[in-house]
């Protein structure tokens, strides 16, 4: 039973991994052709529509998405009572995004930045009807990693499509907001049909919302001061410096966000498995994974904070162009947050909500934003985005700082058993090494993709000679099974 939990775990990573090189993929192809068209100004709109609106989107989930994960995976064997559960929570989804939506309304009549771009933040907005009726909390507690994943890829080719074909001046920035919306949330719509498959929406019980209140207020205070800390940043910079230094700022903030993607990709298939173990006392695997998760984010988050500080320049320029040079500063300072954020992902969402102790993760997250406004109130008016940057950056760390001291005793062993120092000489290697074809005359994308090969090829070759303990098990548990089996397949023919 054990050996088929395990494989399933692989195979919702693979899943996962999948659908994070397809969410890397897709502003990688898309976004040096919009942000050369649009410019700064352009992007730094649609930037700003979509962190307003992510407030309203807030009040509108309430918490839910993590909440419904947990409470959904705990039920999902029983049909009858999976179902129960999904209205009562679906309920009260609808009921905060009708409320969210008058706010909204509201906001967008008496704020004047807001009005002034209507049609954009109307667009913008459809992002919380579709969130509503996707319920995703559901397809996580189940894992339908292979759905979640086929139906995400089809429609971002759509959407990649129709950005090279509709987006042609700085005036169709409102198109390209439309089509970002399209992307994200479109397949929502394949979600509400789907869950026909499992829920049974005809069912009637007596439905106890009560029950929920308490524990999604308390997501939903954490899913605040996530969103204020996160968001707050790009508000401040919009309403203080403009839609020019959002623009900005954003070029740094996506490159981070589509690394952060790959950094959390193992945590995100691992919250129902996590939830399911405290379920059922399974406390020893429950601190197994743990250990691997935390010791895949250093293996992982490392290298690339490291790299795209080294090569945040021609990183800049190739996504965005040479029109976006001051985010070069924001994106060095922004960088060290994928380690910050890769563990607080690990500790805060697979640890403390599994085990109960969401309040913990509230904490740290109000501590956070706290911070992260002091800092920006102090350094944007005079340092723009480069104070907005290292706001985020002193703010993930009080995160990590808070998460930490409460689960002291159950994860020192996880960071003790980190081989740090094969880690450091991995990486030096590889920076001796891309450093070589820094000042060469190559052009942009030739120099990312030569350093790239030279910086990940030496760091996982110097992990392999020196035998790096969890480098070793991914080789010896993925890498050599699908080689034999290869070689296997070429005997046979």
């Amino acid at each position: 039973m054990e050996n088929k939990k395990q494989v399933s775990i692989k195979f919702n990573f693979v899943m996962n991994a999948i659908l994070t090189m397809s969410t890397f993929i897709f502003p990688l192809i898309t976004f040096p052709y919009v942000s050369r068209i649009l410019l700064p100004e352009g992007t730094g709109k649609v930037s700003f529509a979509t962190s307003i609106v992510s407030y309203f989107a807030m009040i509108a989930q309430l918490g839910i998405p993590t909440y419904g994960i947990r409470a959904c995976a705990r039920v999902r064997d029983d049909k009858k009572k999976l179902s129960k559960t999904v209205h009562e929570i679906f309920t009260i989804n609808i009921v905060m995004s009708a409320t969210a939506y008058v706010l909204f309304a509201i906001a967008l009549c008496i704020v004047p930045k807001l009005r002034a771009d209507k049609v954009l933040m109307i667009i913008v907005s459809s992002t919380i009807f579709f969130n509503t009726i996707g319920m995703s909390w559901l397809f996580g507690a189940l894992e339908k990693y292979k759905y979640i994943t086929v139906r995400s890829i089809f429609f971002k080719f759509i959407a990649l499509i129709a950005m090279f074909v509709l987006i042609h001046q700085q005036s169709d920035y409102i198109i390209y907001g439309g089509i970002s919306i399209f992307a994200s949330s479109a397949s929502n719509v394949c979600n509400f049909i789907y869950a026909h498959k499992f829920v049974d929406f005809h069912q009637k019980q007596k439905y106890e919302y009560r029950q929920h209140l308490k524990p999604i207020l308390v997501f939903f205070a954490m899913s605040c001061a996530t969103t204020i800390y996160t968001n707050l940043d790009t508000v401040m910079l919009g309403f203080i410096n403009g839609d020019a230094e959002v623009g900005f700022y954003n070029a740094a903030v996506k490159i981070k966000s589509i690394l952060v993607c790959v950094v959390t990709s193992l945590g995100t298939v691992l919250l129902p498995r996590a939830s399911y173990y405290i379920e059922h006392k399974m406390l020893d695997e429950f601190d197994r994974i743990t250990c691997k998760a935390i010791n895949f984010v250093f293996l992982v988050a490392v290298p690339m904070m490291v790299y795209f500080m080294l090569f945040a320049r021609e990183g800049i320029f190739f996504l965005s162009g040479d029109a976006y040079k001051p985010a070069t500063i924001p994106m060095i300072i922004i960088m060290p947050t994928l380690l910050t954020i890769g563990l607080t992902n690990i500790m805060g969402i697979q640890m403390l909500i599994p085990l109960g102790k969401e309040k913990m993760v509230l904490y740290s997250e109000v501590a956070g934003a706290v911070v992260d406004f002091v800092i920006n109130m102090l350094l944007i008016p005079q340092m723009a985005s480069a104070g907005a940057a290292i706001g985020t950056l002193v703010a993930e760390c009080v995160v990590w700082l808070v998460q930490y001291y409460v689960l002291r005793n159950r994860v020192t062993k996880a960071y003790r058993n980190i081989q740090y120092g094969k880690i450091a000489i991995a990486i030096i290697f590889g920076t001796i090494a891309s450093l070589l074809v820094k000042n060469l005359t190559i052009g942009n994308f030739l120099t990312l993709v030569v350093s790239t090969i030279l910086f990940f090829g030496i760091y996982a070759i110097v992990l392999l000679i020196l035998k790096e303990k969890f480098f070793m098990e991914i080789v010896n548990e993925t890498v050599l099974p699908i080689l034999y089996k290869l070689r296997g397949c070429e005997k046979n023919g």
